[in-house]
């Protein structure tokens, strides 16, 4: 399959979207171009190619093409309601190849919700908001092609089994508010994962897959980070309202997380990333 290149996409999209006075070099409507890229293997060519020619100075920072509602989804994997997913059989094989398909399938997501913050929330936050969040988008891409290289070389691919459908509702819920969207992406979900990728590394590893044990905890390596850009942008956000980061966080969680933040937590990832104990007191 020939992968166009994301410049190209821009070039396309700028020829349609000229009578709208945007810019052909708009940073936003190349990461548009990214999102409504379906193919899996183009999405991540894309997704390093718009973060590629940001960092290089090709794109400049103009706001003038909103984001799509919904990004662009390949037929495969077939999506459910949560309470629809198989189980995936605790310590059987097929239960941590359904694992990994499933973190892969969360990482694809991720990829969007990335690309989305920097093209929502990146006018109002600035260049170094963009170049976090782009930088995020191109970790997923690369999580995501680590996976799907694992799910291939065990006999799988990426579509072969169903996925979570409702992963995207926490962008549709928070598109609002770039608060929101921080509160609940990468210090619920993100913080999430956390706390639970040690388990998934062990359990990998007391199999003997050493290898997806170390593509995990590249994973929780990158997440830390990425959770820390989140609190990070969060705080910042949280004072230039007068406003108490800890306070707006449980409000935020309150409103949008439809479920429950669960210990045990992570401490010690947790504390690199930014989400000290003042955040989770009474929210637990």
């Amino acid at each position: 399959m020939k992968v166009a290149k994301v410049g190209d996409l821009v070039a396309a999209c700028a020829q349609l979207s000229a009578s709208a006075g945007m810019t052909d070099r708009s940073v936003s409507l190349a990461i548009r171009s990214a999102m409504l890229t379906a193919d899996p293997t183009a999405k991540v060519m894309a997704t390093r190619e718009v973060f590629r020619m940001w960092r290089a100075g090709l794109l400049e920072f103009a706001f003038t093409c909103p984001m799509p509602d919904v990004p662009a989804r390949p037929d495969a994997p077939q999506l459910l309601h949560p309470g629809a997913m198989p189980k995936r059989g605790k310590g059987s094989a097929h239960g941590r190849l359904a694992l990994i398909h499933a973190l892969a399938h969360i990482e694809f997501v991720a990829i969007d919700l990335a690309l989305d913050a920097a093209g929502r929330f990146g006018a109002e936050m600035g260049r170094q908001f963009v170049d976090d969040w782009l930088g995020v988008a191109a970790d997923e891409a690369m999580h995501f092609a680590l996976l799907t290289r694992r799910l291939r070389t065990l006999g799988c691919f990426y579509g072969a089994l169903p996925a979570h459908d409702g992963l995207w509702d926490a962008a549709r819920d928070t598109a609002y508010d770039v608060a929101a969207r921080l509160a609940i992406v990468p210090m619920v979900l993100e913080a999430r994962g956390l706390d639970v990728t040690p388990g998934g590394i062990e359990k990998f590893a007391r199999a003997g897959d050493e290898r997806t044990a170390r593509v995990l905890q590249r994973i929780l390596d990158d997440e830390i980070r990425h959770v820390r850009f989140g609190t990070m942008h969060f705080i910042d956000v949280c004072k230039k309202r007068g406003e108490s980061p800890p306070e707006a966080w449980k409000m935020l969680v309150a409103r949008h997380f439809h479920g429950a933040v669960k210990p045990p937590f992570n401490d010690s990832a947790r504390h690199q990333a930014g989400l000290s104990r003042e955040f989770m007191a009474g929210v637990a």
